[in-house]
């Protein structure tokens, strides 16, 4: 990776990765995009467009003028949103993803776009969730996501696309706030826990899903980048995770740091059954042994470095 587009730069995912690509491969070297233009560390410390993934036009336009020889789409939906507007996240999602993936191949670039957990459904195996199983999601953005695989996919044998990517589970984040997904839980219950002493959960107790620590995920994409490609069998939608929790298991971490925490419950229906048809725990082997992947954060690990983080932040919002 030279020169790098990277679309939805403002999301959850984007805003950090934008800014840990600049730190590596040079703050002119990756082109941040998105369909707004905030006044933040991304948009101000190196090149913004803005970009509509639907316009494939303006897409290819800015790749070319910019160079560009790889592109991360990360722009898309997320699941709790995409069931309120599933006929929008079918045109974002899935119009975004072919119109990125027609812009690689005409320029030859190298891609990337996230898949997740929300491809499999009731009927995967739901412990350790091998990496080739059945998908028969149940949401709109399972769908998606199932689609947005076999795509990749087809690019790549049908075009030589040089298309990757992987599984991501829930991701947590001390930086940027959640947006609209399953699994947001785990990140507001960090927040409210150093803001209010408690929290009251969407999700039902002794619901497990996977989760991972964004600098283990934003490493992840980076060496699944860098990887020898002649190593890739799977190449697209790699499992990755580096935990399995509930609500429950996090709280009790977290009174290791917070005594007085306390957990509560309002489950959303929507989101519970959402969760419900995910796995409890994902088998990331394959991922290992075909480019090295191994996450440096557990439970322990992440939740002290989180709310050490957020306490920080408090301290000087204060």
């Amino acid at each position: 990776m030279k020169k790098i587009l990277v679309t939805g730069a403002l999301g959850q995912i984007g805003s950090e990765l934008v800014m840990k690509l600049r730190n590596e491969y040079g703050r002119d070297q990756v082109i941040a995009t998105d369909i707004r233009k905030l006044d933040n560390h991304v948009t101000n410390c190196g090149p913004f467009e803005t970009l509509d993934v639907t316009d494939s036009q303006k897409m290819f336009e800015l790749a070319k003028k910019y160079e560009v020889d790889t592109i991360m789409h990360l722009a898309a939906l997320l699941s709790a949103t995409a069931e309120k507007k599933p006929l929008l996240a079918w045109n974002l999602n899935m119009g975004g993803l072919i119109n990125a993936l027609e812009v690689a191949r005409e320029l030859q670039c190298q891609f990337f776009t996230p898949s997740s957990i929300g491809a499999f459904g009731p009927s995967t195996p739901k412990d350790q969730t091998p990496q080739d199983t059945i998908q028969r999601p149940i949401t709109m953005y399972g769908v998606n996501k199932v689609s947005g695989e076999l795509l990749c996919d087809y690019y790549f044998h049908k075009f030589g696309v040089d298309t990757r990517g992987v599984r991501f589970p829930g991701l947590i984040s001390y930086v940027t706030p959640p947006g609209g997904g399953t699994t947001d839980y785990a990140v507001e219950i960090y927040y409210d826990a150093v803001k209010k002493g408690q929290y009251t959960s969407f999700i039902g107790q002794g619901t497990y899903m996977d989760m991972m620590y964004m600098p283990d995920a934003l490493q992840a994409i980076i060496q699944l980048m860098e990887a020898d490609g002649s190593q890739l069998q799977h190449r697209n939608a790699f499992n990755i995770t580096a935990m399995s929790v509930a609500p429950e298991t996090i709280a009790t971490e977290i009174r290791k740091h917070i005594p007085h925490f306390k957990l509560q419950y309002d489950v959303d229906p929507v989101r519970q059954s959402i969760a419900e048809s995910w796995p409890n725990s994902i088998d990331c082997a394959v991922a290992q042994k075909e480019w090295g992947f191994q996450p440096q954060y557990d439970l322990a690990k992440m939740t002290k470095d989180m709310l050490q983080k957020l306490q920080e932040g408090t301290r000087e919002a204060v």
